[in-house]
């Protein structure tokens, strides 16, 4: 299972490295995605001013998400993308117009190296993060429609247990817009095991137009969900590999399902629920 501590952070001959692609069959009709898969900076963005504490919160990253995502990946054989940059420099889960794409406050904290960001900035940032994490989930897709298989798209998030004082009751939830050919059997094998409680559009809403699913899947026609696990289930390794085995287990019997399998094989367009441009489902 990746070590986000270590590997997350690595450069390639090409200097930073925006993104983690992790190796996979794209024949296995299933590419994951993990959004806010660390707290990294690149060390000319000096932490963006905040203290390694501040960096170590949900505010900077999906914590237990990486770890939960490289274990998924391996035990399906299922190639993944993961963001290799904190949220704080440049949401990938937003639309590229979208008024929160760069934080300037998070749950309390003010990020001192966003408060005085200009175009000129957000735009380098796009170029140098933000697109080509998106570049590379587009062109894993297009390997896989050339390889004559459409795939469907599974993004791997973290929230946290409490927020504003109040306890979160759910294990997990599963986010979604309009096309409900995933979620639906998704929600409906995790609602089946006994000991969980399973949350849907909670603590959160999918209904994000521009969000990263959005992007790659309303737009693209292809069936696609949001999974979001409780941090405190998966803070340590033996949790994330905990629950890549369980959503393993879970994913691995739809893709046995006939029926879902030729649904997830077509290419549909819902459109979106919704017409928010923004909220600030992730800062909490």
């Amino acid at each position: 299972m990746l070590d986000q501590t270590e590997e997350l952070e690595g450069q390639d001959s090409g200097g930073y490295r925006p993104y983690i692609q992790l190796p996979g069959d794209i024949k296995k009709s299933c590419i994951i995605l993990c959004d806010h898969a660390c707290n990294t900076l690149p060390a000319d963005y000096a932490a963006l001013g905040l203290s390694p504490e501040q960096l170590s919160r949900h505010i900077a990253y999906d914590i237990g998400a990486a770890g939960v995502t490289s274990r998924l990946s391996e035990l399906l054989g299922a190639p993944a993308v993961m963001a290799n940059f904190s949220r704080l420099l440049i949401d990938p889960n937003r639309g590229p117009d979208d008024p929160t794409l760069i934080m300037r406050i998070s749950d309390g904290a003010v990020v001192p190296g966003n408060v005085q960001v200009d175009d000129t900035e957000i735009e380098r940032r796009k170029s140098a993060f933000y697109q080509p994490y998106h570049d590379a989930i587009d062109g894993l897709i297009d390997e896989a429609i050339a390889a004559q298989t459409i795939p469907m798209l599974l993004s791997v998030h973290s929230f946290t247990e409490r927020f504003k004082g109040h306890a979160r009751p759910w294990h997990a939830a599963v986010l979604w817009d309009k096309d409900d050919r995933l979620p639906r059997p998704l929600i409906d094998a995790l609602r089946r095991e006994p000991d969980l409680i399973i949350g849907e559009n909670e603590p959160y809403s999918g209904e994000l137009k521009g969000d990263c699913l959005y992007q790659h899947g309303t737009k693209r026609g292809l069936a696609h969900a949001l999974i979001e696990l409780r941090q405190d289930l998966i803070a340590e390794p033996s949790g994330q590999r905990a629950w890549a085995e369980r959503l393993a287990g879970v994913l691995t019997g739809l893709l046995s399902h006939p029926t879902l399998v030729a649904e997830f094989g077509k290419v549909r367009h819902y459109g979106s629920r919704t017409e928010n441009t923004s909220h600030d489902q992730n800062a909490g």
